[in-house]
């Protein structure tokens, strides 16, 4: 995507610009000891015991809420927008899925990730192979876990824990809430540009599109 000269960012000398980003790196902290604080509030939120029986399909059979956990303490569910018999295949759920990294990470803590969909398991099994996707991806198909945990037919991300054969919901968000652990969105509000989204304050003449129609399944963008 080209851009004039008068979409480019003000050119300055080297002492300008270290100036400009000490001022930012200040603002930049707070936000970081803000977001600390928030979390550490999330820790606090109380909890909910999960009583209701859930049946899930899985690449090695039927499991419950408890098997999901996968013997670990923490689980938490990318509630992955798939409708049973629907072609659709979401690109902003993909785009997420893609970026989710080696899940060893979370194990070490402790913590289980996993997606979930209303879909059947052979709608689902067949996508995942396309998309080169090693992260575990069960079938609520029949149940109301997504509905009960607030996703209703689209998508969230939902956190569980585990104390002994008990479950307790702990958290959950959708919409912007699941922005923050997405990679590529982070890494791109580190550009000049942005997302380049026209929802974005930016100066007049960046690039900029309607959100979502840029995004595409990442076999699909071509050059």
């Amino acid at each position: 995507m080209e851009t004039n000269k008068q979409a480019l960012p003000q050119i300055v000398s080297e002492g300008e610009w270290q100036t400009a980003r000490e001022q930012l790196l200040v603002k930049e902290k707070e936000l970081t000891r803000a977001l600390d604080a928030l979390a550490a509030e999330r820790r606090r939120l109380p909890m909910v015991r999960i009583d209701k029986s859930y049946e899930f399909e899985g690449a090695n059979g039927s499991a419950s809420l408890l098997d999901l956990f996968d013997g670990r303490r923490q689980l938490i569910v990318y509630h992955f927008m798939m409708a049973p018999g629907s072609e659709h295949r979401c690109p902003g759920c993909s785009s997420f899925t893609d970026n989710i990294g080696h899940l060893e990470h979370l194990h070490a803590r402790d913590t289980t990730f996993i997606l979930v969909s209303p879909a059947p398991l052979s709608q689902i099994a067949p996508y995942k192979e396309r998309m080169g996707w090693k992260v575990p991806w069960f079938s609520s198909n029949g149940n109301s876990f997504n509905i009960d945990c607030g996703a209703g037919s689209g998508f969230g991300l939902s956190v569980f824990l585990r104390d002994g054969d008990s479950v307790f919901r702990t958290y959950f968000t959708t919409s912007r809430g699941v922005d923050r652990i997405r990679a590529d969105f982070n890494l791109l509000d580190l550009t000049p540009f942005g997302r380049q989204e026209d929802w974005e304050e930016s100066p007049e003449g960046w690039p900029q599109t309607r959100p979502y129609i840029w995004w595409r399944l990442h076999d699909e963008y071509g050059d």
